[in-house]
């Protein structure tokens, strides 16, 4: 009724959707504010593979290429994605890109969702008016990587297979068959001193048996203590800059990071995005962060009159001949050329260390399988070979 208060609540996807449904039925709201969420509310983050976000952003970018405006791209997205996550969270940032937010700003909200490479590149797409390349680079830079992955998780499929077979083995024979001849090692040892293995064996048999969910439990936090360590600044810093210091796969991880490097610096460059500019969204990109950090400290030289290849090659972090391809094509002019052709080069050269490492792997998982069996197996039998000598 007219001179009434009104209160209540309306679903709506924003603050200027809600003032228009009410004016619609004329009602002046004093305030509007969002509903109260419950005290306690279990939220689990659904991912999206990046399958599907490769393709959503090839779309993007093909909607917007044939002149179809953001807002209304991102609607027929939202209508057309047959995943619900990312049905979910492209109706999200329709409506914060509707409120005035730009688009990198809108992403960044479902960091879980797009990663700092496709901010980055989002972002610079933005500012320098090419969107729609951006955004289908940034799909080809995600099915690349994902292709890495897929080749990673195949060479490592039967190692995998191997560390989790020989562990059950081993832990069974441990906490399940060792026990059983507890009482033949009784009597063993009212005769004389067990052998040290033996000692050990039926010690660590004992501790898994009696404390075996408990030191699980120990495990897991750990594990996640670990794993909340490693998001913070600091332990990604002393997390990246031990990973790269790793024999075998320590070059393997630097050559990944130079690489992705190379290329957003090469694409970002041929699009016409100033140098400092290009060097501080490739070093946010790079996916390591002491690498990262070293390309910053460049680009503060840069700013100073040097030339890329100069302060790059102070950091130790990128292997000499690439820092003389940079700066050969620095000389003659076409940097983004080159560093496009120097990302293909290292990715075929990490495909390779990928497959020696896997092949130095497999031997020695089934050395260190063998040897626990081994050492299961000896302490079980030396007993009874010092009884059986002592016998004779």
């Amino acid at each position: 009724m007219a001179g009434q208060d009104v209160k209540g609540l309306i679903t709506a996807d924003s603050r200027n959707d809600v003032m228009t449904m009410l004016a619609g039925k004329s009602l002046y709201p004093l305030s509007v504010a969002p509903a109260r969420q419950p005290l306690l509310k279990l939220q689990f983050r659904r991912g999206v593979s990046t399958e599907v976000l490769g393709a959503t952003l090839t779309q993007l970018s093909d909607l917007l290429q044939n002149g179809v405006p953001l807002l209304h791209a991102l609607d027929l997205l939202a209508q057309q994605t047959p995943q619900e996550t990312m049905r979910e969270v492209l109706s999200d940032i329709r409506t914060r890109v509707a409120d005035g937010r730009q688009l990198h700003e809108a992403m960044a909200m479902h960091r879980h969702i797009f990663g700092d490479l496709t901010l980055s590149i989002v972002r610079a797409g933005t500012e320098g008016a090419f969107l729609e390349s951006a955004l289908q680079q940034t799909a080809e830079f995600l099915e690349r990587q994902e292709e890495l992955r897929a080749k990673v998780r195949g060479a490592m499929a039967y190692p995998a297979f191997l560390a989790i077979a020989g562990s059950t083995v081993t832990l069974i024979l441990i906490v399940f068959f060792v026990p059983k001849f507890a009482d033949l090692f009784a009597e063993l040892e009212r005769a004389g001193t067990l052998p040290m293995p033996t000692i050990l064996l039926l010690w660590l048999s004992d501790t898994l048996g009696r404390y075996g969910l408990l030191l699980l439990l120990a495990l897991g936090g750990i594990l996640y203590g670990f794993k909340r360590w490693c998001s913070s600044v600091r332990g990604r810093e002393l997390l990246d800059r031990f990973r790269t210091q790793v024999p075998v796969f320590g070059p393997i991880a630097l050559n990944g990071a130079v690489s992705r490097f190379c290329r957003i610096l090469g694409t970002l460059l041929r699009n016409g995005v100033p140098m400092l500019k290009a060097l501080e969204i490739s070093s946010d990109s790079a996916g390591n962060v002491v690498l990262g950090q070293a390309i910053r400290n460049s680009a503060e030289n840069i700013s100073a009159g040097e030339a890329l290849s100069t302060p790059l090659a102070r950091c130790g972090l990128i292997p000499p001949g690439i820092m003389a391809m940079i700066s050969i094509a620095e000389e003659a002019n076409n940097l983004e050329t080159v560093l496009a052709s120097v990302a293909d080069g290292i990715d075929k050269k990490v495909a390779r260390q990928l497959d020696t490492m896997v092949r130095l792997i497999e031997p020695a998982l089934l050395m260190v399988m063998g040897s626990a069996v081994l050492f299961v197996i000896v302490a079980l039998l030396l007993p009874v070979f010092e009884m059986s000598t002592s016998m004779s």
